[in-house]
């Protein structure tokens, strides 16, 4: 039978090192998962304006008669990409508030370490039979 005199409890400064190194790698993944979702957009947003500005000079010269109506397939195609980069900046924005609310709640999850942690040194240095506010 084990003795209850034989157990050792952690230094809590060590439990809170370990529990601060979890979570600033949490912290690094969302800042470096939020960086991904702004360069994808930065591009996409980039590649949108260039092919907004295509279909738009497409249509003017096929209205003016300078272009074919054969070309209406190319303004076709160029309509289906800005519909479609559209939603793919609706998604990494969606994303991206995803992640400024994970990191959000990251952050009270440390102010709740360094809260538990100074409570925890508050009762500690209490004298027996002090009671908690």
């Amino acid at each position: 039978m084990a003795s209850i005199f034989g157990f050792r409890s952690r230094d809590p400064a060590r439990d809170r090192q370990a529990d601060i190194a979890r979570l600033d790698r949490l912290a690094k993944l969302f800042e470096q998962i939020s960086a991904e979702i702004a360069a994808e957009k930065t591009g996409l947003e980039s590649r949108y304006r260039k092919t907004a500005t295509n279909a738009a000079f497409l249509v003017e010269a096929m209205e003016n008669g300078s272009a074919s109506e054969k070309r209406s397939s190319e303004v076709s195609a160029l309509t289906q990409s800005i519909l479609n980069c559209e939603r793919r900046i609706a998604a990494l924005s969606r994303q991206h508030g995803l992640m400024k609310e994970l990191r959000h709640s990251l952050d009270m999850v440390f102010d709740a370490v360094g809260e538990s942690d100074s409570a925890a040194t508050a009762d500690f240095a209490k004298p027996a039979g002090a009671s908690r506010a």
